[in-house]
């Protein structure tokens, strides 16, 4: 005897057919704990309703654009912040054609400009504009028709999306350069995801460029720029200082490169009115090829490297007797000792937070800084070493060094001392807490002798 068989939609008969629910054929009542009753075999089907379209956003209905896809133009974000006489936010007192020859419009609040609008941009500010500034927005390219600017000596585009540099070089048919290109002084593009910095070579009158925070790997572009006297390059992905694009850069005097891959200085000299110079956060283990400004620098940014005392000692590096440097920042290096730096006798600054620096003896080179005529340091940074730890540590060391007036985050003065000497009511202190070790030190030792006596056993009885 064949039995029906079942399935998830139901009984079936014997020839394989979905048999229907007729009379008195009906779902068995749920038992009280939800499942089928005793003996019923049946499953029963739960179909969930259908949800709207407009749940899975997979509907007809229009997708709202992101923000960086929407069109918006300089003129459109400065007319809703009420440039015309009214209105909230950063832009609010901005109109057009803008006042004094400039237009800044920062886009850290309210909306975003996404597009530049070229030629008609040029149109509403007029030929004249000198300085042109759209920082913090969402442009993702440099619109054609710039050079309609004809006098245009700022351009900032800091903290946009764009690609690539365009449009400096806007109706030059004869191949000297057009604009704004050669009327440009000053040109920032920092914060932007830049991979080629070539076409800078457009601007021949050039005086700062900031390409910070982008994607470049490679140094280009600069070989003609003799008027530069500033350029950072930080926070890239550079691994070498190319000399031959540094070579004719006679009149600079600030290069920034911290937090690139740079594991050698060089290509500097050329560079013979150099003032700063960053290469922090890099690859660094060597101080060196400096030799060309040992009378012009003045500043020196070398934290967060793998530098050592011996790479601080090499003969083209900080062995040499600059006469103007007053500031170097080697924190967070290799470095055990205060030794490379005892003959910089016009050194003003010297932080060496976080290094390897044990004792005050590692610091001792530098008392005759402090001491000598016309003695000139007066800020160190010793803190996250392990002299640091020492219980007089500040004391000690405006002893050694009586020029200073600040100690890590400190000045020198106040409650903490005056002119490198404590006062009375530091002095106090001081006292006090020695008082209080010695009492502490002998009530220790005491309690040891009593303790001893103690434990010494009782002499023997003689009777017996």
């Amino acid at each position: 005897m064949s039995i029906p068989a079942e399935s998830e939609d139901g009984p079936k008969d014997q020839e394989g057919r979905q048999q229907q629910p007729g009379a008195g054929q009906h779902d068995a009542p749920p038992s009280p704990g939800g499942g089928p009753l005793d003996g019923d075999t049946r499953v029963r089907r739960v179909i969930p309703p259908e949800l709207p379209l407009g749940w899975t956003q997979m509907g007809p209905e229009a997708v709202e654009p992101s923000p960086a896809d929407r069109v918006r133009y300089p003129w459109d974000v400065v007319e809703n912040a009420g440039g015309h006489g009214g209105g909230e936010g950063n832009n609010a007192h901005l109109a057009f054609p803008p006042p004094g020859g400039e237009l800044v419009v920062v886009g850290t609040a309210g909306q975003k400009i996404t597009r530049m609008g070229g030629r008609e941009l040029v149109a509403r500010c007029g030929a004249g504009l000198t300085r042109l500034v759209l920082r913090s927005h969402l442009l993702r390219r440099m619109d054609g028709g710039m050079g309609g600017f004809e006098k245009l000596e700022l351009l900032e585009l800091y903290d946009n999306q764009i690609e690539a540099l365009e449009g400096l070089d806007d109706g030059d048919d004869d191949g000297d350069g057009g604009k704004p290109g050669t009327t440009l002084r000053v040109l920032d593009m920092s914060y932007n995801v830049i991979r080629d910095m070539g076409p800078v070579r457009l601007c021949p009158n050039l005086e700062e460029l900031y390409l910070a925070n982008n994607k470049l790997k490679i140094i280009a572009g600069l070989g003609q720029l003799k008027k530069l006297r500033k350029i950072d390059l930080g926070a890239n992905r550079i691994r070498t200082i190319p000399e031959e694009e540094l070579a004719g850069l006679e009149n600079l005097e600030e290069l920034w490169l911290g937090k690139n891959k740079i594991e050698n200085i060089g290509g500097l000299d050329r560079l013979t009115k150099l003032r700063r110079l960053d290469v922090q956060a890099n690859r660094l283990t060597r101080v060196e090829n400096l030799t060309a400004q040992v009378d012009t620098l003045e500043e020196l940014y070398l934290a967060h490297n793998g530098i050592d005392d011996e790479g601080a000692s090499c003969e083209t590096g900080l062995a040499l007797g600059f006469t103007a440097l007053n500031t170097i920042d080697l924190s967070r290096n290799r470095l055990k000792s205060t030794k490379p730096f005892a003959h910089l006798l016009a050194l003003e600054e010297l932080w060496l937070s976080g290094n390897s620096i044990q004792t005050f003896d590692d610091v001792e080179s530098l008392s005759a800084l402090g001491t000598r005529d016309g003695a000139c340091l007066e800020g160190i940074y010793l803190e996250m070493n392990p002299v640091a730890g020492d219980f007089e540590y500040r004391k000690k060391l405006a002893q050694m060094i009586p020029s200073l007036k600040q100690i890590d985050a400190n000045a020198i003065g106040g409650n903490h001392a005056i002119g490198g000497v404590p006062t009375a009511r530091m002095q106090g202190m001081v006292d006090r807490m020695r008082e209080l070790q010695d009492a502490a030190l002998r009530r220790a030792s005491e309690q040891a002798e009593a303790g001893q006596e103690a434990a010494q056993p009782e002499p023997a009885d003689a009777e017996g």
